[in-house]
């Protein structure tokens, strides 16, 4: 059985962030998309727009001098315009590393991402990985 195009789609962007290519991210995502991170940290808040949301990844690799890396564990359609991806995530910053699971919730429409709420295992943790906020 052929995989679901919306679950396709998420796939081919974790491929895509896995390898730094954020033109093919930019092309999988409206205009108008919004990325929502949790928490109270330096790297949460809500990013409107596609490049906030590139200009937010790329903070993810500046802060972690590139080592931030996504271990993609399921995609997961509902058929209806969304998608639920679980995955585990770890990055160094300074002497300090961190792993941990989380996962993405995605709204398609017309075949492109139109918002993205991420969720982590500890809000706490990631907060403290990540500085608070400016």
């Amino acid at each position: 059985m052929a995989e679901h195009p919306d679950a396709a789609l998420v796939r081919q962007g974790y491929a895509a962030f896995s390898k730094g290519d954020m033109e093919t991210i930019r092309s999988l995502m409206t205009a108008d998309c919004t990325h929502h991170s949790p928490g109270s940290s330096r790297m949460s808040g809500h990013f409107k727009g596609v490049d906030n949301i590139l200009e937010h990844f790329g903070q993810l690799m500046e802060l972690t001098d590139g080592t931030f890396e996504v271990e993609l564990k399921g995609v997961y359609p509902d058929g209806r315009g969304h998608v639920m991806a679980v995955h585990k995530w770890h990055g160094d910053r300074g002497d300090r590393g961190i792993e941990m699971e989380g996962g993405l919730f995605f709204s398609i429409v017309g075949g492109k991402m139109t918002d993205v709420d991420e969720c982590v295992a500890d809000i706490e943790e990631s907060d403290a990985f990540w500085g608070p906020a400016d």
